[in-house]
């Protein structure tokens, strides 16, 4: 017998609502059902889900309206970054499911405390780390997990560098502003890194403020280093690089610069799929084959040195696998119906906010901090 449909509740309609959740909820009604969005100060009687998708549902003002509602199963959080915690709280307490948006808390205090809640209700809690299905990322695995045998292979990886780079003069009027770079594209960037090569032994990192249009201690730029002991995940010592500019002049932007004993990946461009749901004019876009398609101009390529130690060969490394964030919702589904395995796990989410704690020390005091072993 199928199983209906899970009555879900998006938190927010700013850009994480209407572009990253309201979207594949509707695209996969044999999984979810939008039974209500939370939209504080609707403009329209059918609110900014009306006015996008041209879809009905109920509009609530307040978390307690939501928390109410007997009907709501799940609760997807993507509000500003300093509620996912209170609101994340009142669902679970309330018995929802809950998808958070990344960064899922501020701090690793507030992830353990929404995990120990999720566990003794029995409830699905889900950090909402999108980035994991971008077509970059899915060929950059791709070739990671050549064997050694391989003429493509990079080897044992020397130093792993992945940049969130732009070039954005002023400011937006948005909340992210205020939020600071770290904990915005540095979730993405940490979250891949964490989850290909595992916990690091050290962090340093340098965090600034380098134009001066917001709050002082916002940070706008950083660069984080992830450094592994030999034999960790590779014989030899290995760096992660992990960069954002606010202020990188360049076209297309570098995303991947990875080198290894015996080649090297370069990658520019990013996944498509943020623009892509930003513009479709039907969430059915979503189902289409050209959804999450990189443009070839943006391909990667992987360079080899020959036996020889001089002569290069170049080869294109296409992203032939399209960008999948509808992967995540149906996992998501999967684990709540059918109680499978869930791709992001919590403890990886909270990981990814303990390192960013650790990068905000290491910049502030100016040293390499050890990573305790679990």
């Amino acid at each position: 017998m199928a199983l209906s449909p899970i009555k879900t509740c998006v938190l927010g309609v700013g850009l994480a609502g209407l572009t990253f959740h309201v979207p594949f909820v509707l695209a996969l009604p044999e999984l979810f059902t939008l039974t209500a969005v939370l939209e504080r100060n609707p403009q329209t009687p059918g609110g900014k889900v009306h006015q996008r998708f041209g879809v009905t549902t109920k509009i609530y003002r307040t978390i307690e309206e939501v928390v109410n509602d007997p009907d709501i199963e799940l609760v997807i959080v993507g509000t500003p970054n300093d509620t996912h915690y209170p609101l994340a709280k009142a669902a679970l307490e309330a018995g929802k499911h809950v998808l958070v948006d990344k960064p899922v808390t501020e701090t690793v205090k507030e992830a353990n405390k929404l995990a120990a809640i999720a566990k003794a209700k029995g409830l699905v809690l889900y950090g909402y780390q999108n980035r994991r299905w971008d077509s970059d990322h899915l060929a950059l695995k791709r070739l990671l997990s050549l064997p050694s045998s391989s003429p493509l292979s990079l080897g044992n990886l020397l130093e792993f560098e992945s940049h969130y780079d732009r070039y954005r003069a002023g400011i937006r009027s948005s909340w992210k502003d205020s939020a600071g770079a770290v904990y915005d594209l540095g979730s993405h960037l940490l979250d891949q890194a964490l989850k290909l090569f595992g916990r690091p032994a050290r962090i340093t990192a340098f965090i600034q403020n380098i134009r001066g249009v917001t709050k002082p201690e916002v940070d706008d730029i950083f660069t984080i280093y992830l450094h592994y002991n030999p034999g960790t995940p590779f014989s030899n010592q290995f760096t992660v690089l992990l960069r954002s500019h606010i202020l990188s002049v360049k076209s297309p932007q570098l995303r991947y610069a990875v080198r290894g004993t015996k080649g090297m990946f370069t990658k520019y461009g990013l996944d498509t799929q943020e623009d892509q749901l930003k513009a479709m004019p039907s969430v059915s876009s979503i189902l289409e084959p050209s959804y999450g398609q990189e443009p070839e101009s943006i391909y990667g390529v992987v360079e080899n040195i020959a036996d020889d130690g001089a002569t290069i060969t170049k080869t294109i490394w296409p992203s032939d696998a399209p960008g999948q964030y509808i992967g995540l919702f149906k996992n998501l589904a999967g684990a709540i119906r059918n109680n499978e395995e869930l791709e992001v796990k919590w403890a990886e989410t909270t990981q990814v906010i303990e390192m960013i704690e650790l990068a905000y020390k290491s910049s502030a005091e100016g040293r390499t901090l050890e990573v305790l072993k679990l």
